[in-house]
């Protein structure tokens, strides 16, 4: 037997959640599933996580943090637990351990496959995230059998990995946060630096995230991207950890980490190398003094009373220049064990028996609304704004998502 309901939310995450919270508070039939438990993208992450930006900005609708730490950072299980108490505030209505195989149009609405059984509904609302699949490049089939390969979504901590030398491929947030925390348990770690920028964790007597949101930073459009490129930009690296601190890949040189530019190309246990370290470090470096210098144009013209920049702050460097740009990296003379991939994700909707999704595998989408009347995406990274992808601005999204179905649907959002 076919069940029917009004919306399908796939996904319990903070986006699902969070439409799941409208859609209650509008009094419309709804059921959320999900392939494992409430916030299971937050539960794949390594052990120490945890978010880098402050407390106050978990702004879940209707469930705001109201606790007393809010310029802290929430650990991995302390944003799970968020998640479930948010859920059971408003009794979420949950299916869990539900993976949904197929969707495709049916009528005037929709027939979603499961693992438990179809489901007929007049619309349904993608929110699977932004990290679904992890991309590994091809190379890693052509290194040597004994290397432990793994990506960032598997890493758990320096304890579950071979003894031996860590290759870590990529210097976005996961890379620079899992390299930092493999060197400081004692690991040599080598680390292939892409294009990531970079920012001060604290600037002049306040979070930089503070000084963003102020700046009006992630309330920027997609539409206002001078190059729509940007949306696939790595996130800048920064830290929660120990109360937050600064990230600095010159540091991390100083510090014993060695930095090699980008790999593009393996041969066995020997990995060619670009020579880019030294422009990647420089755009890391261009970032940060970008965003120095809009804060400190913003506290100019509007009479701010903020301190000087304090010099203790690990803002700049040159450590990273002074090294030579290797052009090959030998995984067994560096006693390189294992290599771990920090090179992102992939959208996976090939379970959308649509034309919903472009050559990249985007959705297509106006602001979550797609084509297909009742179908919506939720939870992208720049579904709408800079903020869209994070706790702080899913709400507003799920309101928008919430209020055009109600609408189009003939329901008055209560």
């Amino acid at each position: 037997m076919v069940e029917r309901i009004d919306v399908l939310v796939v996904g319990a995450g903070s986006a699902g959640l969070a439409a799941s919270y409208h859609l209650t508070q509008a009094s419309v039939d709804h059921l959320v599933v999900d392939r494992s438990q409430v916030g299971q993208g937050w539960r794949d992450r390594w052990e120490s996580f945890c978010l880098v930006t402050p407390n106050w900005t978990v702004q879940l609708p209707g469930f705001e943090y109201d606790g007393n730490d809010p310029d802290g950072f929430l650990l991995r299980d302390e944003v799970v637990d968020h998640l479930e108490r948010y859920a059971a505030s408003f009794s979420s209505p949950l299916r869990l351990g539900v993976e949904v195989t197929a969707l495709r149009r049916n009528g005037a609405g929709y027939v979603v496959d499961t693992s438990d059984g179809s489901i007929e509904a007049r619309s349904v609302i993608v929110a699977t995230g932004a990290f679904q699949l992890p991309r590994i490049p091809p190379m890693c089939q052509q290194l040597p059998s004994g290397v432990h390969q793994l990506h960032s979504s598997q890493y758990r901590d320096p304890e579950s990995l071979p003894d031996g030398a860590v290759l870590v491929v990529g210097s976005g947030q996961s890379g620079s946060q899992i390299a930092e925390e493999l060197h400081e348990a004692g690991r040599r770690v080598v680390l292939a630096v892409g294009r990531a920028g970079r920012a001060p964790r604290r600037y002049r007597g306040r979070d930089t995230s503070a000084w963003i949101t102020d700046l009006g930073f992630l309330e920027q459009t997609f539409e206002q991207l001078e190059d729509p490129g940007q949306q696939y930009a790595a996130n800048m690296h920064v830290s929660g950890k120990r109360g937050g601190h600064t990230i600095n890949l010159h540091a991390f040189a100083r510090d014993g980490i060695r930095l090699v530019g980008k790999i593009v190309r393996a041969n066995g246990a020997r990995l060619q190398l670009a020579d880019d370290l030294h422009s990647n470090l420089a755009k890391a470096d261009q970032r940060a003094t970008q965003i120095r210098t809009a804060i400190d144009k913003h506290i100019a013209v509007n009479g701010i009373d903020a301190p000087d920049p304090d010099p203790t702050d690990d803002y700049d460097g040159t450590d990273g220049f002074d090294l030579s740009l290797a052009r090959e990296l030998d995984l067994a003379a560096e006693g390189i064990s294992t290599v771990l991939w920090a090179t992102g994700y992939r959208h996976g909707f090939d379970w959308i028996d649509l034309d919903v999704v472009d050559d990249r595998g985007m959705p297509i989408h106006q602001r979550g609304i797609t084509e297909h009347p009742g179908l919506y995406f939720l939870g992208l990274s720049w579904l709408h704004k800079a903020k869209s992808g994070l706790l702080y601005g899913v709400g507003e999204d799920a309101a928008h998502t919430v209020g055009h179905l109600t609408t189009t649907s003939g329901r008055t959002p209560a």
